[in-house]
């Protein structure tokens, strides 16, 4: 060892500092003057983070939508132009004007306080802003009012910005009740699946599952709800259902109840849950379309046609005449007409005293030995029935038929 290094260890174990002028290492290096620079470098990490916490963030003031209007009032007949930014890219979006609504209470009463047939749809850019000219209608409810926009398809988002209809009445809004208060403490869910019958058009049906909790001074006893079902941009269609229980202040219970849609029902549906004048929850609900339905109309297209066509065929064949029986020899259909006509003659027959024994004939009391019929047309000469020796030849005098000489 040398001497600087063991004169070192001594001051250390000393307690005492080496002079400030000795800068060296104990390999004789100078050292790295680092510890008059720490204070500077901490106190500008610390001013850079403090400045970047103090400032506002561009992003995330870009991601909350807002709402401006061209005019604050306007009367029935006119228009305002809504401005929008900070909304989702490309997202469709509702406009209207709702009374008995507040930019902080919102719409207590939902859409059914706002004019519905004189709203406006309008799609975000791809920077979520958005710009359209409302018209101004008197909402079912009286003011003070607000423009309210929402999203109708995806994440929920909606904004209210202050409006005051030149000429509609004005009512301070209704006070809240005192007492028990419901609010949904978890996310609600729809439990249940389509059967064979949804896929034949029958209603879909599930079950709106959801946890409230009490969180006014006093119980609430058998609650009624308002459940909703609304398709695109069209309002919800409540109905109430009762549930049966009681929930004390401060606590929970979890509460199910059932949701159908009409038959034949098909694409994005959302259920809306209200309790009052408050809607508390929202669930969407896709709903698949009933190819049963589709499937029994393309066979009934084609197996009635077929059908009608094949009766059809069948009444041509029985009226129409059979060819194959009109088909008939001239010489046997003659034959057999003649003898048809024949048949249908009286018999005629001589009497037994006509018949002499010398003609052929059986004397009297003796039984005949074979009938013969005579017909009046032929003599007694040439009669078929007679003998071959009994026939007269042809006379010589007897006038020749015409043709011969």
């Amino acid at each position: 060892m040398n001497g600087k290094s063991v004169k070192a260890r001594r001051l250390a174990a000393d307690g005492s500092h080496p002079p400030t002028g000795d800068c060296r290492t104990d390999s004789g290096r100078p050292r790295r003057a680092v510890s008059s620079f720490a204070p500077a470098v901490l106190g500008l990490l610390l001013a850079v983070l403090g400045f970047t916490l103090a400032a506002p963030d561009p992003a995330r003031a870009a991601d909350k939508p807002t709402v401006t209007l061209s005019e604050s009032q306007a009367g029935t007949g006119g228009s305002v132009t809504v401005k929008g930014k900070g909304w989702r890219p490309d997202a469709l979006l509702m406009m209207l004007v709702c009374g008995q609504a507040t930019p902080a209470a919102g719409v207590p009463g939902g859409t059914n306080s706002c004019a519905n047939s004189q709203g406006r749809a309008v799609t975000t850019d791809g920077d979520g802003a958005f710009s359209k000219k409302l018209p101004v209608t008197e909402p079912p409810k009286p003011c003070p009012c607000v423009v309210h926009v929402a999203t109708v398809t995806g994440a929920k988002a909606a904004v209210d910005a202050e409006f005051k209809v030149a000429g509609h009445p004005v009512k301070p809004l209704p006070e809240q009740r005192a007492g028990g208060r419901l609010s949904v403490l978890t996310d609600t869910r729809l439990d249940g699946s389509s059967g064979v019958l949804t896929w034949f058009g029958s209603p879909p049906s599930r079950r709106l599952v959801f946890t409230v909790g009490n969180v006014g001074s006093a119980p609430v006893k058998d609650p009624v709800f308002q459940v909703g079902t609304s398709h695109g941009v069209f309002a919800p269609k409540w109905e109430e259902q009762q549930w049966r229980g009681t929930i004390a202040p401060g606590r929970k219970a979890q509460v199910k109840l059932s949701v159908e849609l009409p038959a034949g029902a098909h694409g994005d549906y959302l259920v809306s849950l209200r309790f009052g004048d408050k809607v508390l929850a929202e669930q969407p609900w896709g709903v698949g379309r009933p190819w049963g339905v589709t499937l029994f109309w393309v066979l009934l297209c084609v197996v009635v046609p077929a059908a009608v066509f094949r009766v059809g065929m069948v009444l041509v064949d029985r009226i129409r005449p059979d060819r194959r029986r009109g088909r008939r020899a001239p010489g046997r259909h003659r034959t057999s007409r003649i003898g048809e006509l024949t048949g249908r003659l009286p018999k005629l027959r001589l009497p037994q005293s006509a018949v002499t024994p010398e003609r052929g004939g059986t004397p009297p009391g003796s039984a005949p030995a074979r009938s013969s019929t005579t017909l009046p047309w032929f003599s007694p000469d040439t009669d078929p029935g007679a003998p071959a020796g009994q026939l007269s030849a042809p006379s010589d005098n007897g006038p020749t038929t015409k043709g011969q000489q």
